[in-house]
């Protein structure tokens, strides 16, 4: 801000052609103009910093607004989930009494029951063992026709990490202490050809007692005998793979494995509905957050204004009521037995009505897993129907509310206009006032030009009194 005073253009004798002239505050009237303009024109600004407040604040409230809306958004998006074919589809859980000895895994299909599996032979590959010496000169040699080179002093272990790393190899390499050197088949069973190994003299000489020729797996499935090549079975029970790791014997007894009937995954509908109640429960806590946090007493930043502007809205204290009333209320149409989604383990608070406190905002949801599981298993399609049912419900219960056209969008456009009008109104009046602030400046500027003026010509009449009266003596 330029200050008031004397504009030196203003006074006798000056030549001053500036277009913004020097002002000293005071100097002939001895007030601080300055002072003076700055006080009146805080009162004059007192409009637009009150606008400036209310602007803030509306910020505040659209910017909680639409963090409200955009939560309930989601979970609409996750109760959405619910309607898709995909929540239900249909598969087949199977057990195994000692997944240690015999994994099971069916895909939909299996033969549906209790299945004896009994394993007297795991399927191994075959091997062969050498002593290795490493060789003085590069020396090439063959493992099941693939060609090995061995550089002059590779190591035991840099062979077998070469036969390792081949993509055309067929066997394995391992290295034991001491140097010695076996190779298996990388294919389990009996029907391979035994492991060869040519021109490797002088590189690998052969230990005959670590010879192992390949053998099947060995097993009974409700006493009907079977091989396999491999320790991964899928043709032993329809439907149904299995994975042998062990052997059973007569004191632990057959494994039982037990393939369930076809139908909705229980532990995959306990996921999803955990996953709807942990976003659900969180943006519960969010809305009681802004519900119940005060207003500051007296605010000076934007984010002071911004704080509590939701504090016991009542619109949105209704929204939370209503959300949770479509969590406990029977859906219409659906048998009582299975009607809303206490009937399958998920529970909450009862709703009150009026502004929020903490009594009715209580009660975020819990789910009860063993219910959901026994629900799924009793009654399948009247769970699927239910959900189904309830998830088109609620989202329509929320996207009145949260949804394009909702009511929180209808507030949240009128916190922009406001927000817009006032931003209007702001500029307007502070060009007003920076109009205003400089006719003050330059009216106190004339006024001390005038006053400095009537000075100078008061101290000229005295010098000539003075003068006259010494001329007189």
């Amino acid at each position: 801000m330029s200050t008031s005073g004397i504009s030196l253009s203003s006074l006798p004798g000056s030549s001053g052609s500036g277009s913004s002239p020097l002002s000293i505050t005071g100097l002939a009237s001895g007030l601080d103009t300055s002072a003076i303009v700055s006080a009146l024109m805080g009162v004059e600004r007192e409009p637009v910093t009150h606008m400036t407040d209310q602007q803030e604040k509306l910020q505040g409230d659209q910017t909680q607004l639409q963090s409200i809306q955009s939560l309930l958004s989601q979970v609409a998006l996750s109760a959405s989930e619910f309607s898709l074919p995909s929540a239900f589809e249909s598969t087949q859980s199977v057990t195994s009494s000692n997944s240690a000895v015999v994994g099971a895994a069916a895909s939909v299909g299996a033969v549906v029951g209790g299945h004896e599996v009994e394993v007297t032979q795991l399927a191994t590959s075959a091997q062969r063992g050498f002593t290795y010496t490493s060789p003085a000169s590069e020396t090439k040699l063959t493992v099941d026709g693939n060609e090995v080179a061995v550089k002059a002093g590779e190591t035991a272990k840099e062979f077998a990490d070469s036969i390792n790393a081949s993509s055309g190899s067929t066997v394995f390499a391992a290295v034991l202490e001491g140097g010695t050197v076996v190779l298996s088949d990388r294919a389990t069973g009996s029907g391979a050809e035994f492991i060869k190994v040519t021109g490797a003299e002088g590189v690998l000489s052969e230990k005959a007692e670590l010879a192992r020729e390949g053998k099947d797996a060995e097993f009974k499935v409700d006493g009907v005998a079977g091989t396999s090549a491999s320790n991964t079975v899928t043709d032993a029970i329809a439907g149904v793979t299995l994975t042998l790791s062990g052997l059973t014997s007569a004191t632990t007894g057959p494994v039982t494995i037990d393939v369930a009937p076809p139908g909705p995954s229980a532990k995959a509908l306990e996921t999803q509905v955990q996953s709807f109640i942990k976003l659900y429960n969180s943006t519960l806590e969010a809305v009681h957050k802004q519900l119940t946090t005060k207003p500051l007493t007296k605010p000076s930043t934007a984010a002071e204004f911004g704080t509590g502007t939701l504090f016991g809205d009542f619109e949105v204290s209704s929204i939370v009521d209503e959300m949770r009333q479509a969590m406990y209320e029977p859906v219409a149409g659906l048998p009582t037995e299975m009607a809303s989604l206490a009937d399958i383990g998920v529970s909450t608070g009862a709703p009150t009505g009026g502004t929020a406190t903490q009594s009715s905002i209580e009660g975020l949801l819990t789910l009860d897993p063993a219910k959901l599981a026994e629900a799924v298993a009793s009654n399948p399609a009247g769970v699927q129907k239910m959900v189904e049912e309830w998830s088109k419900s609620f989202q329509s219960t929320v996207n009145t509310v949260a949804g394009p056209g909702g009511s929180l969008e209808s507030r949240i456009t009128s916190d922009t206009s406001q927000i817009a009008q006032l931003g209007e109104q702001i500029t307007s009046m502070n060009e007003m006032l920076a109009l205003r602030e400089k006719a003050l400046q330059q009216t106190y500027a004339k006024l001390e030009a005038v006053i400095a003026q009537n000075t100078a010509q008061t101290q000229a009449l005295i010098q000539q009194e003075e003068s006259f009266t010494s001329s007189s003596s």
